[in-house]
């Protein structure tokens, strides 16, 4: 059924962290990191290092990052992330036992950092976290243009177990309509170099639903991604978000909207039943898992790894989850904002309390678990709902699980509440559907900057 037919635009929202950072406000008390973990449990913590810098601005990308890095402003930033690391883990204390389960490092592009830079960043995450990189899933991203051999050395030797490299198309005008230049001969060496380091999981995005790009050229890129035989693969939709390159030039009529939304859904769907029948499976609406890639035993993150609680994350785009409290340093998607923000966090020196965040109850605890389960295709194990709350799915969320029975979105089977093939489809629309009233109001109240 097309979005058209039950009047759901099927791109509404990518749902990748609950409470949306838009929703955090500044927090009155700056309460002390110490307090906040102190009853935590901190034996399987996820630990998540930001690095905000980017060789290019795409013209889709709404993340927090910059365009360069005038005035050793890296070696700053290392700086700042080093004295941030030696104020959390001494919040986090000794009392308790203090191990990291994962790690990752993101951005913006962390292969923006030298050679010597890795180095150094593999080393905050280890002598000053306590994280045994070589021993825990370490998911890194990269990029065609900075997926140098002595970077990816670096960072195979210190124990990468999944390096992810964002194409998104291997159609060189499609690349650059995405306000990416790019060449598919530098990404195809770009992955060559990647394959040649070894490190076991090999992740390729993509993204569908850029102007110009037809069902041909979507399945080139497809197939493209696809000889180089990748563990995993994710399929985005192209988002324009404000601010942002496209943001800035985007339509506004319906009709173009509908449009738009019905290609997406029409790539989605011809992206999805390629990958499958190629030997992949659907972990969730994004991401792909080729069928046998994934050992129970294998050190690498689930699609949903950074929902967790027990998040340490260093940086200033980083976010950190306790139980109680979500919280991260300013956001902005404004150049010229986001560059403030990287000064003034070079430039802190105390690191040991909490600055902007947002609390969770237990009402906000069930909506996040179940959102984070109900959007992975496995689906949710109701006992384990009902475990861990006291309660059933459908007496919390009587509203508007019905309404996703009712669309043919959803279905209970076998213990199990999942999305059907349609509800993954339109994940983007049923994940704001779940957001809390207080959070749809937070979000709408916050003023893009």
């Amino acid at each position: 059924m097309s979005g058209a037919a039950h009047g759901i635009r099927p791109y509404r929202s990518y749902v990748y962290a609950y409470p949306h950072k838009t929703s955090y406000r500044p927090l009155p008390d700056r309460p002390p990191l110490r307090d906040l973990w102190a009853g935590e449990a901190k034996d399987a913590l996820s630990l998540y290092l930001h690095i905000p810098f980017c060789e290019v601005r795409c013209g889709f990308c709404n993340l927090f990052t910059r365009i360069g890095a005038p005035d050793e402003l890296t070696t700053r930033y290392l700086d700042a992330l080093e004295r941030q690391a030696v104020a959390v883990r001494e919040a986090l204390g000794d009392a308790d036992p203090v191990r990291f389960a994962a790690a990752a490092f993101g951005g913006g592009t962390p292969t923006f950092l030298t050679a010597g830079e890795l180095e150094r960043l593999c080393d905050i995450a280890e002598k000053r976290m306590g994280a045994a990189l070589r021993a825990v899933p370490l998911s890194v991203e990269t990029s065609p243009a900075t997926a140098t051999a002595d970077r990816l050395a670096v960072l195979a030797e210190r124990g990468t177990t999944r390096l992810s490299i964002g194409v998104q198309s291997f159609v060189d005008e499609e690349a650059r309509a995405a306000v990416r230049p790019q060449r598919r001969a530098d990404v195809e060496a770009a992955l060559g170099r990647i394959r040649d380091t070894g490190v076991p999981v090999l992740n390729i995005d993509l993204i569908y639903g850029i102007e110009g790009q037809t069902e041909a050229t979507w399945r080139r890129s497809l197939d493209a991604a696809l000889a180089w035989h990748p563990e995993e693969l994710y399929l985005y939709p192209l988002y324009v978000r404000p601010l942002t390159g496209l943001g800035r030039h985007a339509g506004t009529q319906a009709d173009a909207e509908a449009a738009w939304d019905e290609q997406r859904l029409r790539l989605y769907r011809l992206g999805r039943d390629h990958l499958l029948a190629h030997g992949y499976e659907q972990v969730s609406m994004r991401m792909f898992r080729r069928t046998g890639a994934q050992d129970p035993a294998r050190r690498g993150p689930d699609d949903h790894a950074c929902q967790t609680d027990g998040m340490i994350g260093l940086g200033c785009g980083a976010r950190s989850y306790t139980s109680g409290l979500h919280y991260s340093f300013d956001y902005a998607v404004d150049m010229r904002r986001i560059r403030t923000i990287i000064d003034d966090y070079t430039e802190t020196a105390d690191f040991t309390r909490a600055e902007v965040g947002r609390r969770i109850d237990d009402g906000e605890a069930r909506r996040r678990h179940l959102l984070q389960s109900l959007l992975q295709a496995q689906g949710m194990e109701v006992a384990g709902y009902r475990d861990r709350f006291g309660s059933a799915p459908a007496e919390d969320f009587p509203g508007e699980l019905a309404a996703f029975a009712a669309r043919g979105w959803l279905e209970e089977s076998g213990g199990l509440l999942r999305l059907t093939p349609e509800g993954l489809a339109y994940s983007d629309a049923l994940g704001p559907e779940l957001f809390s009233p207080a959070v749809r109001d937070a979000m709408s109240a916050y003023e893009p900057k």
